[in-house]
């Protein structure tokens, strides 16, 4: 029968993996969230109807509470993989210090937005929240600055050991298939890092980019990572 075809379908468990996942469900939320405050933005600029506008609002601002609640608490995560970071022998000097700097960043950040949540649900507002978010945004900016570093550094590694190898030796092609699959994966990672950077940027007023750069930005962020957690989960 059809409908067992596509009820047995490895795709359907694949699918079934990626959304048991908490990440899994938070990058697609993030995708529909950051399109909707692109689209929203789009909307305003050719005249849209508040009517028009109104549904996109609300999926950005009731996706991003769902999020925030979902990412509560993941902040001790972070603090645990800092620690571990920081006692590692075997890791180069610069990616030990730039993990630890990430994954502090990353725990700042999830620390102060937790202090928002009450004030986000509705729940108890408190005029310290702008502030507290900001805070937060900073934090989060850094683990950014630290991941994009570290991105960096390791692709100059790359071309180092890249510039190393003796192409006459068989050996040398599975090191080179080696070096390309790492390269991709950086660079995918920094794509993804410096469309996140103008997130917090543009909250703390470091930049000035509007609702339609930071919408497309992290609506590619989100993407990049809705593809990495699918491979994770194959």
């Amino acid at each position: 029968m059809v409908a067992d075809t596509l009820v047995y379908h490895p795709s359907v468990a694949h699918y079934l993996k990626f959304v048991a996942t908490t990440v899994g469900r938070d990058k697609l939320l993030r995708t529909l969230q950051y399109f909707s405050r692109f689209y929203a933005w789009y909307l305003l600029r050719t005249n849209g109807t508040p009517s028009e506008i109104a549904p996109y609002e609300a999926i950005k601002k009731q996706f991003g509470l769902a999020r925030k609640l979902m990412r509560f608490g993941k902040n001790v995560e972070h603090l645990k993989a800092a620690a571990i970071a920081a006692d590692s022998k075997s890791l180069d000097p610069v990616i030990k210090y730039c993990a630890v700097g990430r994954q502090l960043g990353y725990a700042g950040y999830l620390t102060f937005d937790a202090f928002t949540v009450l004030d986000a649900a509705g729940i108890r507002k408190s005029p310290s929240t702008k502030r507290i978010q900001k805070e937060a945004y900073r934090f989060w900016l850094m683990g950014l600055l630290f991941s994009t570093a570290s991105g960096m550094y390791s692709l100059y590694n790359l071309r180092q050991q890249s510039a190393k190898i003796d192409k006459k030796d068989g050996e040398s092609v599975v090191t080179s298939k080696r070096i390309e699959k790492e390269r991709a994966a950086i660079n995918m990672q920094l794509l993804s890092d410096l469309c996140d950077l103008t997130v917090p940027s543009s909250a703390i007023g470091l930049a000035n980019f509007d609702d339609g750069i930071v919408g497309l930005a992290g609506t590619l962020s989100s993407l990049i990572g809705v593809y990495g957690q699918w491979k994770k989960t194959a």
